[in-house]
């Protein structure tokens, strides 16, 4: 494949960071580019993905699927010629952890649309958490 043909991607994760430029071949699928992902996850971050099934990519506002290739998943309005596209990341984090000592870390969130974004996590008895 011709160096032109490949397509330039960085990943915005939500603290405004990126993860990349690198440039992929138009086949490479949603998925592959997850793994990516989690294989150069900032250690410093309190929110870690564990699985692809914890990331979402979005691109021009569109959740994309882990079985579609970059050329599949491109929305070419806006993009200039050999300009990078930035990919937004959303992760998912997990919602309950169980202890050994009876209590039950809840993870709080607050939801818009599909995507949930982490508020704080708290420790209590399940028969005291009360949700207003």
């Amino acid at each position: 494949m011709a160096k032109e043909d490949l397509i330039e991607l960085k990943f915005r994760l939500s603290d405004g960071t990126d993860i990349g430029p690198n440039k992929y071949d138009p086949s490479t699928t949603v998925a592959s580019l997850k793994e990516f992902i989690l294989d150069r996850w900032p250690q410093d971050k309190e929110i870690a993905p564990k699985t692809i099934n914890d990331v979402k990519l979005i691109n021009a506002g569109k959740i994309l699927d882990n079985n579609q290739t970059i050329a599949e998943s491109r929305v070419p309005v806006g993009e200039l010629p050999g300009g990078v596209i930035t990919m937004h990341v959303v992760v998912r984090p997990p919602v309950l952890d169980k202890n050994n000592d009876g209590q039950h870390e809840f993870n709080l969130y607050k939801q818009e649309s599909e995507d949930f974004f982490f508020v704080s996590t708290v420790m209590m008895n399940p028969e005291e958490l009360y949700i207003k």
